[in-house]
């Protein structure tokens, strides 16, 4: 009897030990941005669950699906302007939006105005997924 409740007890952080880690870009405060999720059910598993999630407060959040399943990943977070995020990682690109996040599409090639301002980068750094901002130029007066 004892050694079943101490082989649970040996067990149990198997069973319940979930990953939910989320990293922001914040563009006007925490109520308008871009954020990433990565989820992973269990600690073997070779293949977390990506979202990708718009934010516009009061008006919008939707969360996407992102199609990656890698256990390192790394996106870089474009800005061509008028509220549009461009995901860009190795040769695929997404897009998503903020004036009403609704939108996200893999784009198949990069955009006619070009992929705008690289914000920084989604990307796992000490087994955390973190956001690491671009430093952007100081304006000149």
């Amino acid at each position: 009897m004892r050694f079943a409740k101490l082989s649970i007890l040996l067990f149990l952080p198997f069973f319940t030990a979930c990953s939910d880690q989320r990293a922001a870009f914040e563009i006007d405060g925490p109520r308008h941005a871009v954020s990433m999720v990565r989820v992973t059910a269990h600690p073997w598993d070779r293949a977390p669950r990506y979202s990708v999630i718009a934010t516009r407060m009061p008006d919008c959040i939707r969360r996407h699906p992102y199609p990656e399943r890698s256990l390192n990943i790394r996106a870089e977070l474009y800005s061509p302007g008028n509220n549009a995020w461009i995901l860009k990682q190795g040769n695929h690109m997404y897009v998503t939006e903020t004036r009403t996040c609704e939108g996200f599409a893999y784009l198949d090639t990069v955009p006619e105005g070009g992929l705008g301002r690289l914000m920084g980068v989604f990307e796992m750094r000490n087994n955390r997924l973190t956001f690491t901002p671009e430093p952007q130029p100081v304006p000149t007066i």
